[in-house]
């Protein structure tokens, strides 16, 4: 026996032989009528937009010319190279900082290796490191007194011969960081 109450031909709404036929196009309909969600639409999580616009200057390290972006403030500091696809050769980024301090730094959402140089208020590099793409573990300075540091293509600084030790001329002043 059927309960009373379950639906058989007799107990389906008249509306509903006359709703399926027309349910996917009208389904079509509102997918075309709906706005698409834009290519750079910044979800929580999602990967900043690279940062191509920023003031750029060159830095001298020894006979080596480095033609870098720089980034001044919080939000350019904490962006860096983030969705990056390449770097050129002799291009980089350098970080200020107000004041000296230690620091450290990790390649989140950062899609190319990179080597990075920790550099003195004085212009003089304490520290090089090597950072892989993609890696979250931080790279913590040894020295307390970092002023601005250098991000690069990976193994620059080895091809250019420049080492901890050696200085950097053409660092932008100290005021310019916030």
């Amino acid at each position: 026996m059927i309960p009373r109450n379950a639906r058989h031909p007799a107990n389906v709404p008249p509306a509903l032989p006359f709703v399926l036929p027309i349910l996917p196009a009208a389904l079509s309909l509102l997918f075309v009528l709906l706005p698409a969600a834009p290519a750079s639409d910044a979800r929580p999580g999602s990967a900043p937009a690279p940062q191509l616009g920023l003031p750029r200057t060159t830095l001298r390290l020894g006979t080596n010319s480095l033609s870098v972006q720089i980034a001044a403030d919080d939000s350019s500091r904490e962006t860096g190279l983030m969705s990056r696809t390449n770097l050129g050769e002799d291009e980089g980024m350098i970080f200020l900082f107000p004041t000296p301090r230690p620091v450290s730094f990790w390649m989140k959402d950062t899609l190319i290796p990179l080597s990075i140089a920790y550099v003195g208020p004085s212009g003089r590099i304490f520290e090089i490191h090597d950072m892989k793409a993609l890696d979250e573990t931080p790279v913590p300075s040894v020295s307390p007194a970092v002023a601005s540091a250098i991000e690069t293509s990976l193994g620059w600084f080895g091809r250019h011969g420049v080492l901890p030790g050696d200085m950097v001329l053409g660092i932008p002043s100290p005021a310019m960081a916030r």
